[in-house]
């Protein structure tokens, strides 16, 4: 279970950095497009609930 959160987390970070990074290069189309912005924000916040998840450590079931 580890290695998938490491993956994804991993994933979605990237994706959430080269979003923001495209939309600074290219401000003038991409930064009003709002369907862009919400990517962005979903995969940031999933990058965040993965690393939350990594930090929390293994839960006992």
């Amino acid at each position: 279970m580890k290695a998938y959160l490491v993956t994804t987390a991993t994933l979605f970070s990237l994706i959430a950095v080269l979003h923001a990074w495209r939309m600074i290069e290219e401000r003038s189309s991409l930064a009003t497009d709002p369907w862009f912005l919400i990517i962005t924000l979903i995969a940031a916040a999933f990058a965040g609930w993965g690393i939350g998840l990594l930090r929390r450590g293994p839960t006992r079931v």
